[in-house]
C-alpha cells in the first residue's frame, strides 16, 4: 500500500474549535466520538478574534470642547477593554461546558485553550500537534437563512493541512461511511488516509463514483477496493451518471450513509464542490459530518 503525501502525527490531538452557534454542542460530541476512535486526546479550542481597530474620528473637539473629547475616547476605550473581558470569560465558560460534555461522552483527557484569532492563523500556527480539527459548518455570526458556509470555514479549508472533519447540525452515532471518489490522486489519496486510520475501522464502507462507467474509471475503482479490502473494509462501489453533488446526495440517502470523506482539493470533477468563491454545494446541502482530506 502506498504512502500518503504527508504524514498524521500519530500522537496528535483532536481539536474541537467552538464558537457560540448552533453547531458547538455537534462539534463538541464528533469531537469526542473522534478521540474515541483514534485514542487520541482532544482539545477545545475557542479563539477570540482580534477586531479591526475603530476607525479614525473627525476632530469635532472644537465643537463640543476638548475636555468633552477626552472623556469621550477614554469612555470608548474602557468600552472595548469591557467587551474584551467579557468575550474570555464567556469563551472559557464555553470551554469548560464543552470540556465536561466531552468528558461524559467518553473523550480521551478533553482539555480547554483559549486563543486569539484570526481562527485560520491560530489553527496552522498549532497544526503540528493536531490529528484532526472538528468544526461546525457555520459559526455564530454566519446567517442560517442563507444557506452559505461559515466564512471561517471556509478560511480554515484552504489554510491547514490537517484532515478537517465539518460537522452537522446534531450528532448521531456513525455507522457507515462513503468516500467520493473519482480515481484522481487527491481521491486516491482519501482512500490511503482511510486505509491508515483507525478513525474509520470496522464501519461498512461505499465508494461512490459520478460519471460515465469507463475502463478508467472501473480500473480505479478496482484499485480503491482493493486498497480497502487490504486494511480490512469491505467496501461496496457505486457508479452513477450524473452531475458529481447530486449523485452523492442521492446516493447519501439512499445508502443512509453517516459520514462522506472527500478531498479538499484536487483536479477533478468533484474540485468546484469544495473550491468555491463562497461555498461549496455538498457542504452546503449535507445533512452529514464530512470529513475533508487533503
Amino acid at each position: 500500500m502506498s504512502k500518503p503525501a504527508y504524514i498524521i502525527p500519530a500522537d496528535g490531538k483532536v481539536m474541537a474549535c467552538l464558537d457560540a452557534s448552533a453547531y458547538t454542542e455537534s462539534v463538541v460530541d464528533h469531537a469526542a466520538w473522534a478521540s474515541r476512535r483514534l485514542a487520541a486526546d482532544l482539545v477545545c479550542l475557542h479563539v477570540l478574534d482580534r477586531k479591526p481597530a475603530r476607525p479614525a474620528r473627525a476632530d469635532f473637539s472644537g465643537n463640543i470642547g476638548m475636555d468633552t473629547g477626552v472623556e469621550l475616547l477614554e469612555e470608548l476605550t474602557e468600552l472595548d477593554a469591557q467587551q474584551a473581558r467579557l468575550a474570555m470569560r464567556r469563551g472559557r465558560a464555553l470551554l469548560e461546558q464543552a470540556r465536561q460534555r466531552a468528558s461524559d461522552a467518553g473523550a480521551i483527557n478533553p482539555d480547554g485553550q483559549q486563543r486569539h484569532g484570526p481562527l485560520a492563523q491560530a489553527l496552522t500556527e498549532l497544526e503540528d500537534n493536531v490529528r484532526l480539527f472538528v468544526i461546525g459548518k457555520r459559526g455564530e455570526a454566519a446567517d442560517f437563512n442563507t444557506g452559505h458556509l461559515g466564512a471561517n470555514l471556509e478560511r480554515v479549508v484552504r489554510s491547514v493541512h490537517r484532515p478537517l472533519l465539518v460537522t452537522s447540525r446534531k450528532f448521531q452515532a456513525i455507522e457507515r461511511f462513503a468516500i467520493a471518489f473519482d480515481g484522481s490522486a487527491t481521491t486516491r489519496k482519501c482512500v490511503e488516509m482511510v486505509c491508515m486510520s483507525p478513525l474509520l475501522k470496522g464501519l461498512p464502507c461505499h465508494l461512490i463514483a459520478a460519471g460515465d462507467e469507463t475502463a478508467a474509471l472501473t480500473e480505479a475503482l478496482a484499485w480503491a477496493r482493493t486498497e480497502l479490502e487490504q486494511a480490512g473494509f469491505e467496501p461496496e462501489t457505486i457508479i452513477q451518471p450524473g452531475n458529481a453533488e447530486q449523485v452523492i446526495t442521492e446516493q447519501i440517502g439512499e445508502l443512509d450513509i453517516g459520514l462522506l470523506v472527500m478531498g479538499a482539493y484536487g483536479h477533478s470533477r468533484i474540485r468546484h464542490l469544495i473550491v468555491g468563491s463562497t461555498t461549496t454545494a455538498v457542504l452546503r446541502s449535507s445533512t452529514i459530518p464530512v470529513l475533508l482530506l487533503r
